[in-house]
């Protein structure tokens, strides 16, 4: 981005203002399953600074103009990246979150409701995970504010993600 005008005081209000781009040299997301709210949440995410990586293990799934990396290590999993599955319902759950596990992100989080069993939970312990890594992956994720749709549900998760690489309370994890 541009500069557009001499920032002059609170650097906040100047990326507010478009005078200068939003930070974005340690932001990473992957979203782990093609999906409709990995389409928002990529789109969404990259407005807000992330370099954004879908990742899919099945290589009949694409997007287009999206890049579709089909493991961790090819999603390039590091220390600024952030992880969240998209379905919570995929056969290959407990397989991509062992493969991430293994890795040394900054944050994990599985969607879903807080009312259903998580899934993801049994998934690892089946492959042997300790407790501590299964501890790693919160759900639910996002801000609180009755998502429904799938750009409601990137906005929830995108917010979320922010508040906590900031520090601030936001929502519940």
């Amino acid at each position: 981005m541009a500069l557009t005008g001499h920032v002059h005081g609170d650097l906040a209000c100047a990326m507010a203002h478009g005078q200068v781009p939003a930070p974005a040299g340690d932001r990473r997301l992957i979203c782990v399953f093609v999906s409709p709210v990995a389409v928002q949440l990529a789109h969404l995410a990259a407005h807000v600074g992330y370099d954004v990586v879908v990742l899919d293990p099945d290589p009949a799934r694409s997007l287009d103009g999206l890049t579709v990396a089909r493991s961790a290590a090819q999603a390039g999993v590091d220390e600024h990246t952030d992880v969240v599955v998209t379905d919570h319902d995929r056969p290959e759950l407990g397989d991509v979150l062992a493969d991430v596990l293994a890795g040394p992100s900054r944050w994990v989080g599985v969607m879903g409701s807080p009312r259903h069993t998580a899934p993801h939970v049994q998934a690892l312990r089946d492959r042997g995970l300790p407790d501590a890594d299964i501890a790693r992956v919160h759900r639910p994720i996002g801000l609180d504010i009755g998502s429904r749709s799938p750009g409601e549900i990137a906005v929830s998760t995108v917010a979320g993600l922010l508040a906590h690489r900031n520090g601030r309370p936001g929502g519940p994890y």
